[in-house]
């Protein structure tokens, strides 16, 4: 635990717990630091874990690292400005010398209560330049001209007395010690600041790594669902093409069975027939043969067998009829379902985002929430600016975008006109322009009511089995890809990819003119649910 520091230290380098300078500065998920020591005596189990200065409850221990980068600037400060406590004793005292509390840096001397009485009381004495008591005299003392260093020279950044801004210093800018020294102390808080948004930074980026991390182990665990159902659908459709192979089987084999039983009656009374024709042939009784013959001459009767067969060959257009349809109800689950996980996962790069009217095209009427935007019949008196659009009806969002993921939702219900997407920062503005990713475009549009296109530099027609109402635009600007979506059917309609982007991208919207009044739905920016 950390021991006071005296009163010169600021407040921002002593522990909200032990009131003292940072021993071991640690920083809690909150943005708060303690001492080490401080903080786990506030944490005796793990259950009980929250920030001594704003009550925010942990889920869990936070798992706590010094933080060597703010130690270094309290031991900066400590370094600078000494012990709190004097061990200086007074120059003026008999045998029983006491502690001194005040230097005087004119009188080059240092004082206790007692003597430094005539310094409260006398007035030449009371202009004497007074700092708390210092064993390091010489320190505070102009070595040339033995004066105190009240001044400091900015030129060459070194203390200097009255005597040396007459001589060497004389055309130098000099400022009061006090002075240099708040301005010293504004930049170390500065710098405590900056690195302490580091910090914040840095944690940040841990919670977003983390956050990814769980995010794709759901996604993937979701992946593995999806193939394990297709798989299973798999195998209950071959069990099902297997049965019906064997049945046909079957089948064949009871046909075949029936048909050599038949063959076989046949063959047994044709025998008998031959038998009885042989037997006939070599009779004497010549009676008998007449009467016989007429019988027996006569052709028996028998089923025509040369078209009677088995079919040898499996049914295979009918069994690749079944394939190619179990491929493509396959086909249509599996893409469904993955457009549906890939809108969950873009999803949760959700921005807020609001309509810029600084951007907007005079005959757009914007609301006053800046969420919705539709064309207007006559041009508003609105100022000028350089970030204005002067043609095409048009307007960018507040929020630009120079990394990572982004995501936002946007109604186009009733409307027979609309372009979506992202433009970049540095596009023209003042004259008309192709909407392509060459001149800083990348939309998705209606047009003519059931027309959709991709803004492509050739544009590419988009054949949409239903009328969207809401949109989704997601952008990876690391990986330059543009999505769009569907979010109502919850499918993905079409990418931009291998992009480059370099400069901030901003949301764009396009709610085309009201066309008599068929095309007056404005645009609305949804919250993502």
């Amino acid at each position: 635990m950390a021991s006071s520091s005296g009163p010169a230290l600021n407040e921002e380098l002593l522990c909200s717990i032990c009131l003292g300078a940072f021993t071991d500065p640690v920083t809690t998920p909150c943005g708060h630091n303690f001492c080490r020591t401080c903080l786990s005596e506030c944490w005796p189990n793990s259950k009980t874990c929250f920030c001594p200065l704003c009550n925010e409850r942990f889920s869990k221990r936070p798992k706590l690292k010094i933080n060597t980068t703010f130690r270094e600037i309290v031991q900066h400060f400590k370094e600078k400005l000494g012990p709190g406590e004097s061990e200086v004793f007074c120059d003026f005292c008999g045998e029983r010398q006491q502690k001194a509390v005040k230097t005087c840096l004119t009188c080059q001397s240092s004082y206790c209560d007692s003597h430094l009485e005539p310094h409260h009381r006398v007035p030449r004495l009371k202009k004497h330049t007074l700092i708390n008591a210092v064993e390091n005299l010489e320190d505070y003392i102009c070595q040339k001209h033995e004066r105190p260093l009240e001044l400091f020279c900015r030129d060459d950044q070194t203390c200097v007395c009255l005597s040396c801004t007459e001589g060497e210093h004389r055309a130098h800018n000099t400022v009061p010690i006090e002075e240099e020294s708040q301005d010293k102390k504004n930049q170390l808080v500065q710098t405590q600041t900056d690195v302490h948004q580091m910090i914040q930074d840095r944690m940040n980026k841990i919670q977003e790594i983390q956050h990814s991390v769980e995010l794709r182990k759901r996604n993937t665990e979701e992946s593995v669902e999806i193939f394990t159902d297709l798989i299973r659908s798999i195998k209950k459709c071959q069990s099902k093409e297997l049965k019906m192979l064997e049945e046909q089987q079957k089948a064949a084999e009871k046909q075949a069975e029936d048909l050599i039983k038949e063959l076989d009656q046949e063959i047994t009374e044709l025998k008998r027939r031959n038998t009885e024709l042989e037997q006939l042939s070599h009779t004497d009784d010549h009676l008998h043969l007449i009467q016989m013959s007429s019988s027996l001459n006569t052709r028996p009767h028998t089923k025509n067998w040369t078209e009677i067969r088995i079919d040898s060959d499996v049914n295979v257009n009918s069994l690749y009829r079944a394939l190619t349809e179990l491929k493509k109800t396959l086909d249509e689950t599996l893409n469904e379902k993955l457009s549906q996980t890939g809108l969950k996962f873009v999803q949760t790069f959700a921005v807020d985002v609001t309509l810029d009217p600084d951007t907007a095209h005079p005959r757009l009427i914007l609301s006053d929430d800046g969420k919705q935007v539709s064309g207007g019949d006559i041009e508003q008196d609105v100022p000028e600016n350089p970030k204005r659009f002067n043609q095409g009806l048009r307007v960018l969002a507040k929020q630009g975008f120079s990394s990572g993921r982004f995501y936002y939702e946007v109604q186009v219900k009733g409307k027979t006109e609309w372009t979506l997407g992202v433009a970049r920062e540095s596009i023209n503005r003042k004259k008309a322009i192709w909407l392509r990713p060459e001149d800083g475009y990348w939309t998705v549009a209606l047009r003519n009511e059931n027309q959709y296109k991709a803004c492509e530099r050739s544009p590419v027609s988009l054949s949409l089995r239903v009328k969207p109402e809401k949109f989704g635009v997601f952008v990876d600007y690391e990986e330059g890809l543009v999505s769009f979506y569907d979010v109502e059917s919850r499918s993905h309609i079409y990418s931009f990819t291998g992009q480059t982007f370099t400069d901030k991208l901003y949301p764009y919207f396009g709610p085309g003119l009201k066309d008599e009044g068929k095309n007056s739905n404005p645009l609305i920016i949804t919250p993502v649910r």
